[in-house]
């Protein structure tokens, strides 16, 4: 990179690290390092949490899978988003979350369960959110070895070091400056400040390509230039897409019902002011993802044209054989063989596809596929040959963004593009280091002690288990491999926890029934089957298949497979195959998902004894310790709109409006009219593929990218004034040295021993001695 692409990046990283630090000084209490001392409000909430929630390995995964399906299938997607906007207007699970007032998910299920039953999930949550997280650092590593086309090796006073480590090591070091002074303080704060950054980056960006792409003589030919079936514009021709099709929709929109609140706690879901603070920061984040989203869908669709159309053949050629060297040299091992699949795909001729003269494009038959078959042929196709080859078609995929964007961005945008990578890259491995080091220690090491902390002993602690939790990652992304498509392995390393959890959450929050043998039932089951899916993926093409082959069980295998996912064909199709086991993770997702439901409903049933207390749980009623008013109005001829949106007598003028226009775009927009408006449409008068090149320009660039401009503006201004805001309510504070997530008897000892409330008395809600029943 040029000098000027280097004073992009360190200036404002720099600044970055100086906040962090300073921003320890706030921090008094265990409250204020876990949960910013819960006085966050909802913009610093909201613009951190799309920061920390937009990463390097989701901006891989997403140009990866489009590469693969294109954007036929986002039309049915409009039908699942807008069950996420509903959730966020009536504070579905968010606002019960808030009133627990729980400091960490542990805290939770030991007052809604039982503390084995805390020690458990939490041991197995954490475990599934570091292995699918710990993969996060070395994509981003990946990415600049790639994008910066760095050698894999470089030495230093005789001393030989991998560009890799080197690099992992740093971004780790980086991100623990991020967490060490403040904890929940630094991170938010750190990530409003890139966050705020990041917004006219996302909006430069997406400039720049669309100014340099025609969409109507590169991009949408490119798109439509697909055989029946793999429409990547048309969603009613989109039946011949196996991994990410109609079905993998089907489980997201269940998982995203069933798993609203699998993942709260030990994030910002306890930082906000007040539980109503908490959900308008949920509402608001229909908004944040502003620019964000229209440039990860402009970047994925540059590589899919550059990569494909005949304007840029000899562009596509070189970076074909530059991703190929790269990922060569990272993959294979005998310097011979390596040799052999560079010389051989430079030796390949430059591929012109003319579109309308050529045959269309497929899955098995594209640009690429040559480039594949050439290393198959060479790998061989014994299990260690499938091995290799599945592990350089899987680089292969995941690094041309990289090389493509190298290739592509001028100076001054690389440099922009490199400080929005590392942004990305901090803002999401700290959080999740601090995420999975404090559910240890909070619900897994306090509550296995007897002896509890003293509030500094706590903090010093909980920085330590964080370096643990660095140290983990750093491990990990030196020696995982990786073999699926991102989405795919992100689905089945979660599932470990969500393929039970969901009804451990909901059934906590909002059932009277749900018990602990329940809760025990289904994330065994729900997990136990997950767990056996990762086992089965992961050793399929080295040893199962080779096994099942050598013994003749291989072709009666198949057909059983065959014949289970007949009755749902095209969308399952189980076709055994020596790469690749056939029951992708979606599937494998959803099978466990529906098992936990199962196990969940019959251990609680068979083992109940009467209904649970969730009033003294949600702090309502004669359990409400802070004097904070809950206003309760009727339901009304007048209101009933309002009621239907999550609208309550909390609601200020400008949290009406913003809770109306979010309910427009979503649901009358995107629902209403560019989706069942141009489904009925199409009932009548089916559209040609140009219709939807136009439609998909319109629903997917043209209009978030206003939006996104506004809201640009709309969450700098809150940002900033939330951020000031934030250092003047921490100062304030006054810290309570028993609201440190520990629990007595299913109660909070915050809550069994409660300050005055507003009316200077303590409330009579809670007893030492009462028991939960």
């Amino acid at each position: 990179m040029h000098w000027i692409d280097w004073c992009i990046v360190i200036v404002p990283l720099a600044a970055l690290l100086a906040l962090a630090v300073y921003s320890g000084r706030y921090v008094r209490g265990v409250v204020d390092f876990l949960a910013a001392g819960r006085v966050a409000g909802r913009y610093v909430i909201s613009v951190g949490d799309m920061a920390s929630a937009l990463s390097v390995m989701l901006l891989v995964a997403m140009c990866e899978q489009k590469y693969q399906i294109g954007y036929g299938i986002d039309f049915w997607a409009k039908i699942v988003v807008p069950v996420g906007i509903i959730f966020s207007l009536t504070g579905y699970c968010t606002y019960r979350w808030r009133e627990t007032k729980a400091l960490s998910f542990g805290q939770f299920l030991e007052m809604r369960y039982n503390r084995p039953f805390r020690i458990f999930a939490a041991a197995l949550r954490t475990a599934s959110e570091m292995i699918t997280n710990a993969l996060s650092p070395a994509i981003a590593v990946n990415f600049f070895i790639y994008f910066l086309k760095l050698p894999q090796m470089f030495t230093i006073c005789g001393v030989e070091i991998t560009t890799f480590s080197f690099i992992l090591v740093t971004l780790i070091v980086l991100a623990m400056i991020c967490i060490w002074p403040g904890g929940r303080v630094s991170l938010l704060l750190t990530d409003t400040f890139q966050g705020l950054l990041a917004y006219p980056v996302f909006v430069i960006i997406t400039g720049y390509v669309l100014l340099n792409l025609s969409w109507s003589s590169e991009i949408a030919p490119t798109m439509m230039d697909r055989i029946p079936g793999e429409s990547f514009l048309n969603p009613y021709d989109v039946s011949q897409l196996r991994d990410f099709n109609i079905f993998s929709l089907t489980v997201w929109l269940f998982s995203t019902l069933l798993n609203r609140a699998s993942w709260y706690g030990n994030d910002t879901s306890g930082s906000a002011k007040t539980p109503h603070e908490q959900k308008m920061a949920g509402i608001l984040g229909s908004w944040r993802g502003g620019f964000s989203t229209v440039m990860l869908i402009t970047l994925a669709i540059m590589i899919i044209t550059i990569m494909n159309h005949q304007n840029y053949a000899p562009q596509a050629k070189a970076i074909r054989d530059t991703l190929s060297e790269q990922v060569a040299a990272e993959v294979i091992a005998s310097d011979a063989e390596r040799q052999q699949i560079v010389e051989a795909v430079k030796a390949m001729p430059e591929q012109r596809h003319i579109i309308g003269q050529d045959p269309p494009l497929s899955r098995k038959n594209n640009l690429d596929t040559n480039v594949f078959r050439k290393v198959q042929d060479i790998v061989g196709q014994d299990g260690d040959g499938n091995f290799k080859f599945q592990r350089f078609r899987t680089l292969y995929q995941q690094m041309m963004l990289p090389v493509v964007l190298r290739e592509t961005l001028p100076t001054g945008l690389l440099g922009l593009l490199s400080l929005l990578m590392i942004m990305l890259v901090l803002s999401t491995d700290d959080s999740r280091i601090f995420n999975a080091s404090a559910t240890i220690l909070q619900d897994v090491i306090m509550p296995l002690r007897k002896k509890p902390f003293t509030p500094r002993q706590h903090l010093l602690w909980l920085r330590l288990c964080s370096l643990g939790v660095a140290g983990f990652f750093l491990t990990f992304s030196l020696l995982f491999v990786q073999l699926d498509y991102l989405n795919m392995f992100m689905v089945i390393m979660t599932s470990i926890w969500l393929g039970g959890a969901g009804p451990v959450m909901i059934g906590g929050l909002y059932s009277r029934f749900g018990n602990t043998t329940g809760a025990f039932a289904s994330v065994f089951v729900g997990s136990g089957i997950s767990i056996s899916g990762i086992v089965l993926q992961q050793k399929w093409a080295q040893h199962i298949y080779p096994f099942l082959q050598s013994r003749g069980w291989d072709e009666s295998v198949g057909n059983f497979l065959a014949a289970v996912s007949r009755p749902f064909n095209p969308y399952i199709v189980w076709e055994i195959s020596p790469e690749k086991f056939p029951i992708n993770s979606y599937e494998i997702f959803m099978i466990a998902m529906i098992a936990g439901i199962v196990a969940y409903t019959v251990g609680s049933l068979a083992t109940y004894k009467g209904p649970y207390n969730l009033d003294r749980l949600l702090h309502r009623g004669i359990y409400n310790t802070d004097g904070e008013k809950k206003i309760h109005s009727a339901w009304t001829w007048h209101n009933v709109m309002s009621k239907l949106v999550g609208i309550t007598p909390e609601y200020t003028r400008g949290d009406r409006i913003i809770t109306w226009s979010v309910f427009f775009y979503s649901i009358v927009y995107q629902l209403g009219i560019a989706f069942v408006g141009v489904f009925i449409w199409n009932l009548f008068s089916p559209w040609p593929l140009e219709y939807w090149s136009m439609y998909f320009y319109i629903t997917i660039l043209l209009i978030p990218a206003i939006s996104g401009i506004i809201t640009t503006v709309w969450f700098t201004w809150g940002g900033v004034r939330d951020t000031l805001q934030l250092f003047r309510d921490l100062k304030a504070r006054v810290d309570n040295p028993l609201d440190d997530g520990r629990v007595d008897g299913q109660v909070s000892l915050a809550d069994r021993f409660p300050r005055k409330n507003a009316e200077g008395q303590r409330n009579p809600g809670y007893s030492g001695d009462e028991k939960n029943r």
